[in-house]
């Protein structure tokens, strides 16, 4: 079968772009794992330059076998690895990263700015090398160098065996654009060829021979001591346009049989068992297994068909069979499955979803209105199953800030040495869950914020070491859920804001009045302001006045809040509190005159009636007072409020306070529609949503509403 060359190239593409984060967060975990994580390092710029060379990306290649041998001392102990290697090899990452997109974006040969963005990099490796490893010529020199680092542990190891390969490409594999020889000069990469037998048996008479078609078999002897799915990942990209087997060593048996006697006894499939002890690959298992069913009733054991097939030895089967015999009888379970599917086509299933809802809940509106019972059941069981279908699609949306969090290792590190203070970054909650909608938005804003610790937040070490403080700083990402929110905490234990700088600075521009009495968090929400900074001098990073309004504004765009709390000579804590998801909620609906409002239903704790009492903005609630917000007078409704008024109960982060609003219409699902330009700028609506009549219904935004709630509270309270 064959396959198209395009698709090859993603495939490389898409596994160098992960081998690139798995080595730059090896990068930065070197000083605590070691050796292990120096090992994790040479692997995958080993794995990509050798990938490369299979391609014929010889920029790729040169670029990254110059830092291989930088790394490959690195491992031997001839170089010892610190912050300026890390710092440099990080730098490496991210220049063979460019040289990656410039191979998806077809600009990778002739690329002269690439060229000149590697050659101090290169410069800096070969330093740490002195002048005896410069860069190989090509690819093919690459792939053929017999004193490759690889190979050359190979050699020495002691566990090296003679393994035998066969290998029969196919007719196209030349047209598909792979070269059957830079496979096999792969293979010196892992080991040591010692021969190669050219099968000829296939080549036609001179008529009918075609000088693209491949008509070669080889059989090669090879000395390594990789395991056998190493061996086999070597083909990885040919797969599907040749035949492999690989008949491990006569010391390999040995050790396969050790495996499968120390290996508890446990209920799998033969397969299965023999590809966890390393006899057989997943890709040999799944050939035997389509023999097996093309041959039907008649067909044989596995087992045997994988001794016949030459792909494991006889002894290694039987000994899986005695084990398999020894495992008590057990429940087969069933295996984890998983699909990967388009974004585009999951925002699309989410507007469905949205539009059905709507749709059920016009159904619902005609149902009752004209009390059929037939109806009203069938719809009464279609609002269940689209609740049903509407939480399982927004599940799927849902994915761990983990990954996010992630991310701000190499920020740290970077804005770090270029800061010139010794920082940590602590993180927490990863497996908290959102929206990808809000995870793809959250990470700008988040940057601005750790940045923002790092710069104004902790202090150098000399000032830590006179307050008593280690000399180490840290900032820490924390995420958890409440109320139907996700809390994203950023502290730091720096130097804290300065409340008295921040107001006197909020006096001299004019935000404030000289002599108004603030609260603590009602100063240091100043910040926010657009243009305000306290810094006593501009740097590359912050002290212009520009980040935090838009951090703000980025947050409250997706009906998201951020606060501040700090101590000064203690550190501080950016607390941002934003919506699980952007899509669709449950929603409790209240009236004012003839307009609908929405609030989030998780906020949502009772509701009182209520009893007006003149000059009063607060209740008594069981003798605590309660700040509330008359909906009426908010948004400048016309008409007499109704006789008999109701007190909604809301919290949100940590502040309770009470909406007035005439009437309660209970819950409903509620699709979160954005709202129009024109109302754009509207404070206290964060959206809309369309109601089963056809009316438009406004999504209230409780951060903004109760913004001055807690002054009011503490007002109340005194």
């Amino acid at each position: 079968m064959s396959f198209d060359i395009d698709q090859v190239t993603h495939t490389f593409i898409a596994e160098s772009r992960e081998l690139l984060e798995q080595m730059e967060g090896a990068l930065l975990a070197v000083a605590q794992d070691g050796p292990e994580a120096v090992n994790a390092i040479f692997r995958a710029a080993h794995t990509i330059k050798g990938s490369a060379g299979m391609f014929g990306l010889d920029p790729v290649v040169a670029f990254t076998h110059v830092a291989e041998s930088v790394l490959d001392k690195v491992r031997d102990g001839a170089i010892p690895i610190g912050d300026d290697l890390v710092a440099l090899l990080l730098a490496c990452r991210d220049h063979i990263g460019a040289l990656v997109d410039a191979v998806e974006g077809g600009t990778l040969d002739g690329n002269a700015a690439l060229a000149d963005a590697g050659a101090p990099l290169v410069a800096a490796l070969q330093g740490y090398l002195g002048s005896t490893a410069a860069p190989p010529a090509d690819a093919a020199a690459a792939d053929a160098a017999p004193a490759d680092a690889a190979a050359a542990d190979a050699q020495s190891a002691g566990g090296a065996g003679h393994w035998h390969i066969s290998l029969r490409f196919g007719r196209d594999v030349l047209r598909n654009g792979m070269d059957p020889l830079s496979f096999i000069r792969y293979l010196g990469q892992l080991g040591t060829i010692t021969g190669v037998a050219t099968l000829a048996d296939d080549l036609p008479d001179a008529d009918s021979f075609d000088p693209e078609s491949c008509y070669l078999g080889f059989e090669i002897g090879f000395v390594s001591s990789a395991d056998k799915a190493t061996i086999d990942a070597v083909f990885d990209f040919v797969r599907d346009d040749c035949a492999i087997r690989i008949l491990p060593p006569e010391s390999r048996v040995a050790e396969y049989l050790a495996w499968l006697d120390e290996a508890p006894a446990q209920r799998e499939r033969l397969g299965q068992m023999l590809v966890r002890c390393g006899s057989i690959t997943a890709h040999e298992l799944e050939q035997a297994l389509a023999a097996q069913q093309a041959a039907g009733a008649q067909a044989a054991p596995i087992g045997a068909i994988l001794v016949d097939q030459r792909t494991v030895h006889a002894p290694v089967v039987e000994a899986a069979l005695a084990k398999q015999r020894q495992a008590p009888e057990a429940r087969p379970q069933q295996e984890n499955r998983s699909v990967r599917v388009d974004a585009d086509k999951l925002d699309r299933l989410i507007n469905l979803v949205g539009e059905l809802i709507i749709a059920g809940a016009g159904a619902n509106l005609v149902a009752r209105r004209t009390q059929i019972p037939e109806l009203l059941e069938c719809t009464s069981t279609l609002s269940g199953l689209v609740e049903e279908v509407r939480d399982s699609a927004l599940q799927l949306r849902m994915v761990k800030i983990g990954a996010t969090f992630n991310r701000f290792q190499r920020v740290v590190h970077d804005v770090a040495r270029e800061l010139g203070k010794d920082i940590r970054l602590d993180v927490s909650g990863e497996d908290a869950e959102l929206d990808k909608t809000v995870v793809e938005k959250i990470g700008d804003p988040l940057t601005h914020l750790v940045r923002n610790a790092m710069d104004h937040g902790i202090e150098p070490a000399d000032v830590r070491a006179a307050r008593g403080k280690p000399a180490q700083g840290s900032v820490t990402l924390n995420a958890y859920h409440d109320s139907g929110s996700i809390v994203i905490e950023v502290s730091d234990d720096g130097g804290g804001l300065k409340r008295d700088r921040i107001l006197a600075k909020a006096v001299e521009r004019g935000l404030v009045e000289p002599g108004r009495q603030l609260s603590d968090k009602e100063i240091f929400n100043l910040i926010f302001e657009p243009g305000f900074s306290t810094a006593e001098q501009v740097t590359n990073l912050s002290g212009r006045g520009v980040g935090m309004d838009v951090v703000k504004r980025n947050i409250v765009a997706l009906r998201g809040s951020v606060d501040v709390a700090s101590t000064e000579g203690v550190g501080t804590t950016v607390t941002v509190r934003l919506p699980l998801t952007l899509a669709i909620i449950n929603g409790f609906q209240v009236g004012v005159g003839k307009s609908v409002f929405v609030i989030p239903m998780e906020m949502v704790e009772e509701c009182v009636e209520f009893h007006e009492q003149p000059g009063r903005d607060w209740v008594d609630l069981r003798g605590q007072p309660l700040p509330f917000v008359r909906l009426r007078e908010r948004f400048g409704i016309a008409g007499a409020p109704a006789r008999r008024r109701s007190v909604v109960v809301v919290r949100y982060g940590g502040r309770k306070a009470g909406l007035v609003v005439d009437t309660l219409l209970g819950e409903f699902q509620t699709v979160i529609k954005p709202l129009g330009k024109v109302f754009a700028g509207a404070r206290f609506l964060s959206g809309s949503s369309i109601l089963g009549n056809g009316d438009v219904a406004l999504i209230l935004d409780m951060a903004a509403l109760l913004a001055g709630v807690e002054s009011e509270s503490q007002a109340a309270a005194a």
